[in-house]
């Protein structure tokens, strides 16, 4: 396991297990912990500063959302990436986020349109640059923020659970920056939907984008 920024020390917040649990999960979803990585629960303690006891309990909560693998005797690892199971993922993405999109819609408000828009502009400022290192972060956020707006929990966590699997498959199979243009673009639309506050048109336009992502990253792949 590489010792890298994500295993700075926690900060005294919440249990200890949650923020063990947090890091790691960003660290797996980021790409710092790749599929098939060995996971030293030793050095994860010593460096993030706490007892085994908190990260044993933050590995179980990752086995049970499928994200770390652990076996008696070769240890705690990350669980590889199933590409075929993206094609079930998109799929219920489609549904989801048509359903966030349509109830946002009927929430929405100034500062919902501007935490969008600065979004926006961060990953236009990123692609500007020329750097796509977390463009898959932003995206995420993007939709994270329309999922908070939906004013439903479940499908808040339903949201990030789906990003989750989307930004683990992203490390293994990168997207070129053309299709980030895309999402950019395709981005741009939904906002634009949202200010019409047509909550038909919003669903469509977030439906489209993830069939689009879909044909895109899976169609030719699985």
């Amino acid at each position: 396991m590489t010792v890298n920024k994500w295993t700075r020390r926690l900060p005294s917040a919440k249990s200890k297990a949650d923020l063990v649990h947090e890091r790691v999960r960003e660290a797996i979803a980021g790409g710092a912990l790749r599929p098939g990585e060995r996971i030293n629960m030793d050095a994860l303690a010593r460096t993030l500063g706490v007892s085994k006891i908190p990260v044993r309990e933050a590995v179980k909560r990752l086995e049970s959302e499928g994200l770390v693998v652990s076996r008696v005797h070769s240890g705690v690892t990350v669980a590889e990436v199933d590409q075929a199971e993206m094609h079930g993922v998109f799929l219920a993405r489609e549904v989801i986020d048509a359903l966030v999109g349509r109830l946002a819609a009927q929430n929405v408000e100034d500062a919902l349109v501007a935490e969008l828009d600065a979004v926006q502009a961060r990953m236009s400022a990123e692609l500007r640059r020329g750097d796509v290192a977390r463009l898959s972060e932003l995206n995420a956020e993007f939709h994270s923020v329309l999922a908070r707006a939906s004013g439903f929990r479940v499908l808040v966590e339903l949201t990030e659970q789906l990003l989750l699997a989307v930004r683990r498959y992203r490390v293994a199979a990168p997207m070129d920056v053309a299709n980030w243009h895309a999402v950019v673009r395709e981005h741009a639309r939904i906002v634009g939907a949202l200010r019409s506050e047509d909550a038909a048109l919003v669903a469509e336009a977030m439906r489209a984008h993830t069939e689009a992502q879909s044909r895109h990253e899976v169609g030719a792949r699985c």
